[in-house]
C-alpha cells in the first residue's frame, strides 16, 4: 500500500501531540516553575483531599503511560508504518488522547476545578473511543501492535477511568454542603461498586489486560490511602481492595479467553 501526504501529516501530528503532552507534564510536576499537581486547586487534587483519592504513589503509573506513548510515537513515525491501515484508523485518535492529556494539566494549572472535570471527561471519552476502535474496528495484527496501541491505550484508559472518579469527587467535595460528608462513606462505596461494573465491562468488551491492571493499581493505592492516611475509612479502603481484586481476576480471565478466540475484524 502506497503512502500519501496525509500519512506524513498524521505522523508529524502524532509527534507534535506527544511533544505538547510531555511539555505539559513537565509543567504539571513543576519543572518549569509550575505548581505540582498535588498542590493545585487549593489542594483539592491531593491524595488526602477526598475519600476516593489514591495515595500519591499511585501516580507513578504515569511514567509507564508516558513511556508507552513515547514508544508508540517513535514506532508510528517509522517509514514502514506510514501507510499502515491501522495507523490510519487510530493515529489521529491516539494523538487526540495525548493532546487532551496535556490540556488537563494546563486546565489544572491555570483554570478552575470544574474545567478540570470537563477536561478529564473529554479525555476519558476520547480514550474509550480509541480503545473501542483499536479492539473492535481495527484489531491488532502483531505483538508490537498489540502492546504499543492496545496495551498503552488500555493502560491510559484504565487509569483515567479512576482519575475521573477522583477528579469529580474532588469537585463535589469542594462544592457540596459540608453536611453531605455524613454520607460520604456510603456514597464512596457506591461509586466503587460502579467502578467495579465499569472495569468488568471494559474487560468483557476489550479482552485486554491493560485496563484492568491500571484500575487495580489505582484502586489498591486508594485502599492504602483510606486505611493508612486521612481521611480514614476502613469501609472504603476494604471495598476498594475487593474491587481491585475482582477487576484484576476478571481482566485476566477475559484476556485469556480473548487470546484463545480467532481474530476477526468486526463492523460497527
Amino acid at each position: 500500500m502506497e503512502s500519501s501526504a496525509k500519512d506524513l501529516v498524521r505522523q508529524i501530528s502524532v509527534i507534535s501531540a506527544a511533544v505538547f503532552m510531555i511539555i505539559a507534564a513537565m509543567v504539571g510536576v513543576g519543572v518549569f516553575g509550575g505548581t505540582p499537581v498535588q498542590e493545585l486547586q487549593d489542594g483539592a487534587l491531593a491524595a488526602d483531599a477526598t475519600y476516593l483519592a489514591p495515595a500519591s504513589s499511585a501516580f507513578s503509573i504515569w511514567t509507564a503511560v508516558y513511556v508507552g506513548l513515547f514508544a508508540y510515537t517513535v514506532w508510528q513515525a517509522l517509514p514502514s508504518q506510514r501507510a499502515n491501515e491501522r495507523q490510519r484508523v487510530l493515529g489521529w485518535w491516539v494523538a487526540l488522547t495525548m493532546v487532551l492529556n496535556g490540556v488537563w494539566l494546563v486546565l489544572a494549572q491555570f483554570t478552575t476545578l470544574v474545567l478540570t472535570v470537563i477536561g478529564i471527561v473529554a479525555l476519558l471519552a476520547a480514550l474509550a473511543v480509541t480503545f473501542r476502535r483499536a479492539i473492535v474496528l481495527s484489531p491488532s495484527t502483531g505483538w508490537v501492535d498489540r502492546i504499543l496501541i492496545d496495551g498503552v491505550t488500555g493502560l491510559h484508559l484504565g487509569w483515567v477511568t479512576l482519575a475521573t472518579v477522583a477528579n469529580v469527587t474532588a469537585w463535589l467535595t469542594v462544592n457540596l454542603p459540608a453536611s453531605w460528608e455524613d454520607h460520604a462513606v456510603v456514597w464512596g462505596m457506591t461509586v466503587l461498586a460502579v467502578v467495579a461494573v465499569i472495569g468488568v465491562a471494559i474487560s468483557w468488551a476489550g479482552k485486554r489486560l491493560a485496563p484492568s491492571l491500571a484500575l487495580a493499581w489505582g484502586l489498591s493505592w486508594l485502599a492504602v490511602a483510606r486505611i493508612t492516611d486521612q481521611p480514614e475509612s476502613l469501609a472504603i479502603g476494604y471495598t476498594a481492595a475487593v474491587v481491585a481484586a475482582v477487576i484484576l481476576v476478571v481482566g485476566i480471565a477475559f484476556t485469556v479467553r480473548g487470546l484463545r478466540e480467532p481474530r476477526s475484524v468486526q463492523t460497527a
